[in-house]
């Protein structure tokens, strides 16, 4: 099923196996080639120590925006695919990983089912999403919660380290195309 009209989504990406960098990197290229989905914008990277399950390497996240036409269970699914083709075996909850891809936020809307929950139910308490969030757009709200502004006022921002860009020329680029980085304000 198909929207009508493109809707704003939110990725949050993940990675601390595999050179998580060019990982993460090359997610963000593959998630712009989703079919009825273009990459609006993405944010730098960071480097941020492991939640849970803390015996595992720090971790690199960063966040996409996306505009869709896709429903939010085939976007699910295109997600799945690209962590599955980036070598993602799902094990434990918090445990180390080749790719992470999160559905953070599909529009303004509130999604309950046995598969998906939007807004991301954790986001709200963690830095390693809202701090590159806010990097694309401090502004966006997340139902029943504020800003992103205003969360990211009341976390622990400790352990969230921006990843300079030693390869700033190439670090947007993608196959055939380049990625736009930074955001709305």
């Amino acid at each position: 099923m198909r929207a009508q009209h493109p809707e704003r989504v939110f990725i949050g990406i993940g990675a601390n196996l595999n050179d998580p960098e060019t990982g993460v990197r090359h997610a963000i290229c593959a998630l712009g080639q989703i079919p009825d989905t273009r990459l609006i914008a993405s944010s730098s990277l960071y480097r941020t120590a492991p939640v849970g399950c803390l015996d595992q390497p720090d971790f690199v996240n960063a966040v996409a925006e996306l505009e869709t036409l896709l429903a939010p269970p085939e976007l699910l699914t295109r997600l799945f695919s690209i962590e599955q083709r980036f070598g993602r075996k799902r094990s434990t909850r918090n445990a180390p990983r080749t790719l992470d891809l999160d559905l953070l936020l599909y529009g303004e809307r509130e999604i309950r089912t046995e598969t998906l929950t939007v807004p991301h139910p954790r986001m709200t308490e963690r830095a390693f999403v809202l701090v590159p969030l806010a990097e694309i757009d401090p502004a966006v709200a997340i139902v029943r919660h504020g800003t992103v502004a205003q969360l990211l006022a009341a976390v622990d921002m400790h352990g969230v380290r921006r990843i300079a860009d030693a390869n700033k020329a190439d670090a947007g680029k993608c196959d055939g195309g380049t990625v736009v980085h930074g955001g709305h304000g």
